[in-house]
């Protein structure tokens, strides 16, 4: 067992703290739970999933603000979201706090987010119409200095963020593209909706490819904590310096840095 696993909240908190993840402050949680959930079950926590939220919320206070992903992209397939329950793509502990009466959802039917804490409510009022624009939950993230904490996941299978960044520098390898479908609010009431995303252009072979300015993240100490898989696994960035560092990359050379053509 590696030690440096958590095994109880005390430990939790360690790492955090170890990660640089700012108390009281802003953050977006991105998971991949496997090796925690294992280790806190052998350190004797009958409930690790809940402990790692309670945790984190006890960390940040009530001065802070969690976010966690609630992704599901059965709208551009199936064109349908229910607020209510329509589950998380994103992993065990994102539809944990979908299903915390702590945490709300933000309104996109693709890119939603649970939220609990200082900001909820200024998240909660976005009303965005592109999953990454500029006054989407991720646009707001980094107006308020946010910061991304990346749990055992690569770049390429969790930022997210990087594509709020294109967007807003309107990379040429993506364009708006709009999905129709049937929104159940809340309350129950059904509406036809279209929401847009800026999408990769398939014809032209465009593939998401971050593998190469992960390792610059690191190499330039912008990072901070453990890699992926590696002794705590977790890791997190502060949204102001990722977005001025990829932005500069975006406007020299991006091609096999943020994508690449399929041969």
């Amino acid at each position: 067992m590696n030690k440096k696993l958590p095994r109880n909240r005390k430990d939790l908190i360690s790492i955090f703290e170890s990660s640089e993840i700012e108390p009281k402050g802003l953050i977006l949680f991105h998971s991949n739970t496997i090796r925690w959930l294992a280790s806190l079950s052998k350190g004797g926590e009958s409930d690790p999933l809940g402990v790692v939220i309670d945790s984190l919320l006890d960390y940040m206070s009530e001065e802070g603000t969690v976010l966690f992903p609630l992704f599901n992209f059965n709208y551009c397939t199936n064109g349908f979201f229910d607020y209510k329950n329509t589950p998380s793509k994103m992993g065990a502990l994102s539809e944990r706090a979908r299903q915390d009466f702590r945490f709300e959802r933000t309104s996109h039917p693709i890119y939603s987010f649970a939220v609990s804490g200082k900001y909820k409510k200024d998240f909660l009022a976005l009303i965005n119409k592109g999953g990454y624009a500029k006054n989407s939950p991720f646009g707001l993230l980094n107006e308020l200095g946010g910061q991304i904490a990346v749990l055992d996941i690569a770049d390429q299978n969790a930022m997210t963020f990087y594509h709020f960044i294109e967007e807003i520098n309107e990379v040429p390898y993506r364009y708006h593209k709009d999905f129709e479908g049937i929104y159940i609010e809340e309350n129950g009431r059904r509406e036809n909706r279209t929401y847009s995303l800026f999408v990769r252009n398939l014809e032209a072979g465009v593939e998401t490819w971050l593998y190469p300015c992960e390792e610059l993240l690191w190499k330039e100490n912008i990072y901070k904590g453990d890699k992926q898989n590696v002794d705590s696994g977790l890791r997190s960035i502060k949204c102001s310096v990722m977005y001025e560092f990829v932005s500069s990359k975006i406007n020299n050379c991006h091609k096999d840095l943020l994508y690449r053509i399929k041969s």
